[in-house]
């Protein structure tokens, strides 16, 4: 009862929205004797990636023999997935002890939002643990990201493209200084990032703070071995041949190359194997990017929740999936660019259901018909994730494809769904 209390009281704080900037969680952690400094952290930011590279990086500690957390968001499920320790959800207990310390520490102004609660019950957490590493993922932008309190060893910028643009800015370059702003003074910056607009800005912010800068594509490269899955990494200081991670998509080859790139720069001060860095990126698992359950008919679950994400899954989908006749389960949150993800996912479909997850900020299923219509004529309105899934279920033949998406929502209500339905 007080785990459901304390989730229900924390849920309701997202009637205060999204507030960025650095005052209230610095009131609270100085309260709570700062436990971001116990500890030594790897910052995450980016548009896409950053779940799956921060999961990789505290695999590799994990398996190098660190005790380490992870800090995500958003959670698919169980809102204990966000605060992991050794790769494992922190308990009910846990929860329920971290947000009553950060309630008893918020003496602010106003009230603290929900991301700011979770991000300081993170931090506890991991005090608590007594972690040597802690890999944290920003929630949007950077620099007034409550997790920007951090001094962190290592800065990740995964890559840049647009979104949350009333908050970050209109422009890539604008967006990217938002991302850039967790680069700290002399500390390494690795990133992914494409754009010349992107890489300049992030270039400058790292040399305004003398922070040594390294890029994908410049600095440190990968290449997939040709008929095998295998990739090899072209390094900063090492080659490394043989390299393989189980997560599905091309993206993903680079955003492991990013992660061999910090760990690059990791290993030049912390101990670090080799065979650590090889298995916690072959081992590493992160739900809800293109994953494949084993169900009849086979179930696609992928988050592809803003334009490029959208774009990578078209491609998997045209690529991987062109002999499977696919019904899509849609929902898209009111701020992304919802004509231009379906303009890319619709051409790879033979069936859409819109659908809407419970959260405010989801789009209406009409506003999306009315998009998608000239682009597909097998299109319904499910409003409901759970029943859009099980209508997917009844329309679908055995030996095609569902294919979840535009929302790590819409993923988390499918999953719940999956779980007390026949799949097979």
């Amino acid at each position: 009862m007080k785990y459901q209390q304390c989730l229900t009281e924390m849920y309701g704080l997202r009637r205060f929205g999204i507030i960025l900037g650095l005052d209230v969680i610095r009131g609270m952690l100085n309260q709570m004797g700062n436990p971001q400094d116990q500890f030594s952290t790897i910052h995450v930011a980016g548009t896409n990636g950053k779940g799956s590279i921060a999961s990789a990086m505290a695999n590799i500690l994990y398996h190098a023999g660190y005790r380490v957390g992870l800090y995500t968001s958003p959670h698919l499920v169980r809102f204990n997935e966000r605060i992991r320790i050794n790769n494992e959800e922190i308990s009910n207990d846990d929860v329920v002890a971290a947000y009553e310390a950060a309630k008893t520490a918020h003496q602010g102004s106003r009230e603290a939002t929900f991301f700011e609660y979770t991000t300081a019950m993170a931090l506890y957490a991991f005090k608590k643990a007594n972690v040597d590493w802690a890999v944290i993922e920003t929630g949007m932008g950077g620099r007034l990201d409550a997790t920007n309190i951090l001094q962190s060893e290592i800065s990740i910028i995964s890559n840049i493209s647009m979104e949350h643009r009333f908050y970050l800015g209109s422009t890539i370059s604008e967006i990217a200084g938002e991302k850039a702003g967790i680069i700290k003074a002399h500390t390494p910056v690795v990133t992914g990032a494409r754009q010349k607009a992107a890489i300049d800005k992030i270039r400058q912010v790292a040399e305004e703070k003398s922070a040594p800068f390294f890029r994908l594509g410049e600095h440190f490269r990968v290449r997939r071995n040709p008929g095998t899955d295998d990739f090899t990494y072209y390094g900063i200081d090492h080659v490394w041949p043989g390299m393989h991670t189980r997560l599905t998509g091309n993206h993903q080859i680079e955003n492991a190359a990013v992660v061999l790139a910090a760990c690059e720069i990791l290993k030049r001060k912390t101990p670090i194997e080799f065979a650590a860095i090889k298995n916690g990126v072959k081992t590493n698992q992160w739900r809800g990017r293109l994953e494949m359950l084993d169900t009849v008919p086979q179930i696609l679950i992928d988050g592809a929740h803003n334009l490029m994400a959208a774009r990578h899954l078209a491609r998997f989908l045209k690529e991987q999936m062109r002999d499977r006749k696919i019904t899509l389960v849609i929902g898209i949150l009111d701020d992304k660019p919802y004509r231009s993800m379906l303009q890319s996912l619709l051409p790879q479909c033979h069936r859409v259901i819109l659908t809407r997850p419970g959260i405010e900020r989801s789009l209406p299923p009409e506003a999306l018909f009315k998009a998608a219509q000239p682009m597909i004529d097998n299109i319904e309105i499910i409003p409901k994730v759970a029943e859009a899934v099980a209508h997917a279920y009844r329309v679908t033949e055995s030996n095609d494809l569902i294919c979840i998406a535009g929302s790590l929502y819409v993923v988390g209500e499918a999953k719940e769904a999956l779980a007390t339905m026949k799949t097979g």
